[in-house]
């Protein structure tokens, strides 16, 4: 069984930093790309940034400059580190990843429980 679990939400204000940190566990054989998205009120989810596992990163055209992400392939985790912060940048951040689970039959998508990021003005 695998879980992502997150953590590290909150509330800022606005020009303020974050950072979210998700772990993958389990009986995890593999990770391929893992990444952060966000659920605004009202909005699908969209992507906010993810890494592969060879450290190549891809950002919403909101997040460059402003977040990194990173990981840690031997602790099976994922950070975003979160700059500057905008209102608009509210909403629930969930983590992703690609995880072939030991008898798992290949590679699937795994979605954490959401954290909670509120950004006042």
């Amino acid at each position: 069984q695998v879980q992502l679990v997150e953590s590290g939400g909150g509330l800022v204000q606005a020009g303020g930093s974050l950072r979210l940190s998700c772990a993958a566990s389990g009986s995890i054989f593999s990770i391929r790309t893992m990444g952060w998205y966000r659920a605004a009120p009202g909005n699908q989810r969209e992507l906010v940034a993810s890494i592969t596992r060879d450290i190549s990163t891809n950002y919403a055209d909101s997040a460059k400059g402003r977040f990194t992400i990173s990981r840690d392939n031997a602790k099976n985790t994922v950070t975003l580190q979160m700059n500057s912060l905008k209102p608009e940048d509210t909403g629930v951040y969930f983590c992703n990843a690609d995880i072939f689970a030991l008898g798992g039959g290949g590679f699937k998508g795994y979605w954490g429980q959401g954290t909670q990021v509120t950004v006042s003005s």
